[in-house]
Parts: C-alpha cells; sequence; structure tokens
C-alpha cells in the first residue's frame, strides 16, 4: 500500500471514507491528478452500508427504484441501497420492492450490455445508475443509453465521488464533491498540463485500483 495515500471521510457521513493520493495517473478517458481509492466504500461492509445509506437518503422520498444498475464493483453498495430503499418503516416510495441488483457486461468496444436472463429486470423498470466516482461521465452515459436501449427508464444517477452535477440533464446525487477535493482535476489526455509539463504519470487507474508505472 503506498504510504501517501491519505484519508478522506464525507461531511454528510464520516462512516463513507475514501482514501486519495496526488499525482499523475491515466485512466482509460482521462488525465487526473488525485487518484480515489474506493476499496473502504467497497469492500468494508460497515463503510459499505454507511455509504449506502448516505446515498440512497437521496432517493427515499422522491424515487421508486426497481433496479439499481451498479458500475464498477459497487454491487455490494447496491445491495445495502436496496435494503434501504425498499424498508416499509422509512416509508419510502420504494418500500416493499423487490429491487434488482445488476452488474451490466461491457463488449470489448466499451458498449455495455444485459444478457437475456437479466432483461427483464431493467425491462419498463425504474431504473437507478450507481458508479463508484464520475469524472467525465462517459461511462454513465453508456449505461443511461443501455438501459433505456432494452426498455428501462433511468430514474437517477448516483455516485461515491463525482466532478459532475448532471449527466443527460439527470441530477447526479454523491457523497463526496469537487469542493471536497479542491484541488483534484481531470483533462483530455491531448490537453493534459503534466503531460506538456513532461510530468511522469505515476500510474494507470481503473475500477480495480491502480498499477504503478
Amino acid at each position: 500500500m503506498d504510504e501517501r495515500l491519505r484519508d478522506l471521510r464525507s461531511k454528510k457521513n464520516p462512516k463513507a471514507r475514501i482514501k486519495i493520493l496526488q499525482g499523475h495517473f491515466a485512466t482509460s478517458n482521462s488525465h487526473i491528478n488525485t487518484y480515489i481509492d474506493m476499496s473502504t466504500v467497497k469492500v468494508r461492509h460497515n463503510n459499505c452500508r454507511e455509504t449506502a445509506r448516505t446515498i440512497a437518503e437521496q432517493y427515499l422520498y422522491n424515487t421508486s427504484v426497481d433496479t439499481i444498475v451498479c458500475l464498477e464493483e459497487t454491487s455490494t453498495i447496491g445491495t445495502f441501497m436496496a435494503e434501504h430503499l425498499a424498508d416499509a418503516s422509512r416509508h419510502s416510495l420504494s418500500h416493499g420492492n423487490n429491487i434488482s441488483i445488476v452488474s451490466p457486461e461491457y463488449h470489448q468496444n466499451g458498449q455495455i450490455l444485459f444478457r437475456d436472463n437479466v432483461q427483464r429486470m431493467v425491462i419498463n423498470s425504474q431504473v437507478l445508475i450507481l458508479a463508484p466516482s464520475i469524472t467525465s461521465g462517459k461511462s454513465v452515459r453508456r449505461a443511461i443509453e443501455a438501459v433505456e436501449y432494452y426498455g428501462g427508464t433511468v430514474c437517477g444517477i448516483c455516485s461515491v465521488f463525482s466532478s459532475v452535477e448532471h449527466i443527460n440533464g439527470i441530477p447526479v446525487k454523491t457523497i463526496f464533491e469537487p469542493e471536497d477535493l479542491p484541488d483534484y482535476q481531470a483533462y483530455a489526455p491531448h490537453d493534459c498540463p503534466m503531460c506538456k509539463a513532461r510530468q511522469k504519470i505515476d500510474a494507470i487507474v481503473n475500477s480495480y485500483g491502480y498499477s504503478k508505472l
């Protein structure tokens, strides 16, 4: 573990904790100056449950959810969210719903697809899209296209961190916002000032973590 990683706790819920690392990192869509490690909120069940509760509370009384499409290994968070949303004692709009937790597949060209056996959980359903972090919104737009292609309706977009407030006109509900990471910057690879300054890329990062170069 890189000793430079430092904890960052959410102002909305201190038990929702991520780690951040400053540097020069490359993702599939952009270059960023801050790596956000989601391992704690994805894997540790207490932190995961608290993260899910904090996100779900933003949908309890205004959104009915049938399905949560979980991007990039967020299915545990999605499961805890479903339990919170479907809890009848909370008088949620989703109370009593048997909410489906769906992880899509990715074609080699990046296109998102749902196999025949899970398409019924998307068709004619109110679908909430959950992502760990959103930088450019490209991956979420692909998920929106897939949900709509298979006959579902996107009723919301949520994430642990997002640098954007809306995608396709839909508000993004999140725990960590840009003001929580004031130094966070994302750039198109061809327009990266760190590359122009000949700053070496520290690591390749994706939903699984980071690999030093």
